[in-house]
């Protein structure tokens, strides 16, 4: 079911802006890649109509996080981040976070014949293949998941992210969920098996040219760059493709009101559902509400700026978003964000 991306607009209600608020300014933020191509439109669009600049750094999450928590106030004004961070390191880093859309993560892989959505992967066998377990598409495990599909006696190449990334983070969460994954769950980790790329850039290159590879990537990435990806077994124990419709039945079968609770600390992988695409994710936006000083942060502070610019792309920017396949959080959490944001004095 489609929802409206009415996100912001509760987030923005509880704030008291100045009349100087508008006038030209420039921000900058950092993080999260997932989120940028959202964001480098927003921005654009948002520049022609106010005058007022963002510039918008898509160095990863992990970057993201320490440019927002370095020294008493950040190097940036705001960060965006598929890792959402606990309540606690939120309160002593003097930061609120919100969502603000959401995708999912997908399996693309590189087998001569088989063609998008044909191959059907679960988490056990997923995980199994990046621990290096499973060597061959041929495996048994993999064939019993599709019957009818010709798979080759190929090696399997396994491509991960060599950066920081929110996108691992919630890659290795899901796989932890589901199996018994001995990595752990992290932003980076070291990879028992694998080749190693930059971005969704790095991983998609390696993937494209390897016949036999595997990797993932944010969805909008993936549909944008024409790549071949797998269906997956969800909990529920039904085969779905990654779309509109299987993300946001992830989204809204979550416990957002528990969420609402912990600053949002949500994680959106292997949620019930016989509709929800199991590696689902958010990105997450933060921004400081005290300053240095420890005081709130005021009308006319840069923290305002970013708000400002994130209200005027809830506005305005809510097509621009669609087309490039970026989910909506579902409407039920809009108020809940309202009552965690800190009013502006």
């Amino acid at each position: 079911m489609k929802t409206k991306l009415s996100l912001l607009v509760p987030v923005i209600a509880g704030i008291c802006v100045s009349s100087s608020a508008f006038a030209a300014s420039t921000i900058s933020g950092a993080g999260s890649s997932a989120i940028a191509p959202a964001l480098y439109k927003w921005a654009e669009a948002y520049n022609k109509a106010t005058g007022n600049k963002v510039n918008y750094a898509a160095i990863g999450s992990g970057g993201g996080l320490r440019q927002i928590t370095a020294g008493d106030s950040g190097t940036v004004d705001f960060a965006c981040s598929d890792e959402p961070k606990p309540l606690k390191w939120l309160n002593d880093h003097k930061l609120v976070q919100f969502p603000m859309v959401m995708g999912g993560i997908v399996a693309i892989f590189n087998i001569p014949g088989v063609e998008t959505g044909k191959l059907v992967l679960d988490g056990p066998t997923l995980s199994a293949i990046f621990q290096g377990d499973i060597k061959k598409w041929n495996d048994p495990k993999i064939a019993k998941l599709n019957k009818g599909v010709k798979l080759p006696d190929l090696a399997i190449t396994v491509v991960h992210r060599s950066d920081g990334s929110g996108t691992t983070y919630n890659f290795t969460n899901y796989l932890s969920k589901v199996s018994n994954w001995k990595p752990g769950v992290d932003s980076a980790i070291q990879w028992p098996t694998g080749l190693g790329g930059k971005g969704n850039a790095g991983v998609a290159q390696y993937v494209k040219t390897l016949p036999g590879s595997i990797g993932y990537v944010e969805y909008a990435y993936a549909l944008q760059n024409k790549l071949t990806v797998t269906s997956m077994k969800n909990k529920d124990g039904k085969v779905v493709t990654p779309k509109f419709e299987t993300f946001s039945a992830a989204a809204s079968n979550a416990n957002w009101e528990d969420a609402a609770k912990k600053g949002y600390d949500m994680i959106l992988t292997d949620q019930p559902g016989a509709q929800s695409w199991p590696m689902a994710m958010s990105t997450f936006c933060l921004v400081h509400y005290k300053d240095e000083n420890g005081k709130k942060v005021s009308a006319n502070s840069k923290a305002t700026d970013a708000l400002n610019f994130f209200k005027w792309s809830y506005k305005n920017g809510q097509e621009l978003a669609k087309q490039l396949d970026y989910i909506p959080i579902p409407d039920a959490v809009y108020g809940k964000i309202e009552t965690s944001w800190p009013v502006t004095k």
